[in-house]
């Protein structure tokens, strides 16, 4: 066994893991927490793939920017015992019997697959960012500039709507 199959399985068993604590925790900001330790495995899992830029983009927005703000909701809601809705066990049972559908439809998959199948990892340089760059400035030049542009709109509206008279 080599190292990149060792790290590929503590990478995995670490993302089951917390992805088991994040809906087993009772508390909301402890499964924001665990949520953000998934993102980081699933980072690693890129950058095995030689994909850095989705590992780096993974990191930046979704562990950096989107958990701050699901934190920062989680601790603005008033999450009192007392407010707590009453359980409907309708959705329960609806929830129970999507997710057993979704183990068959997974287990159906998983015996479908070729054990002779080989997977290649790093091979090329697809998701380095040295080509993804060369790629988005050489080939869609005018639509990233438009894409620029509507955001440099839509930053000016924004200003422009905050403003106080």
């Amino acid at each position: 066994m080599n190292i990149t199959t060792l790290v590929f399985i503590l990478l995995s068993v670490l993302a089951v893991g917390s992805a088991i604590m994040m809906i087993t925790s009772k508390s909301p900001v402890n499964s924001v927490l665990w949520l953000i330790v998934v993102f980081f495995t699933i980072s690693g899992h890129y950058i095995l793939l030689n994909a850095q830029f989705l590992a780096i983009v993974n990191i930046i927005v979704y562990a950096g920017a989107i958990m701050v703000l699901f934190l920062f909701v989680v601790m603005l809601m008033n999450l009192n015992k007392e407010t707590e809705p009453v359980k409907n066990y309708r959705l329960q049972l609806i929830g129970i019997v999507a997710g057993g559908a979704l183990l068959l439809l997974i287990i159906s998959a998983i015996m479908k697959i070729d054990a002779q199948q080989l997977v290649q990892m790093k091979v090329g340089d697809e998701g380095l960012i040295k080509s993804l760059g060369m790629n988005l400035f050489k080939n869609y030049v005018l639509p990233f500039e438009i894409s620029s542009v509507l955001f440099l709109s839509a930053i000016i509206g924004a200003v422009v709507i905050g403003k106080k008279d």
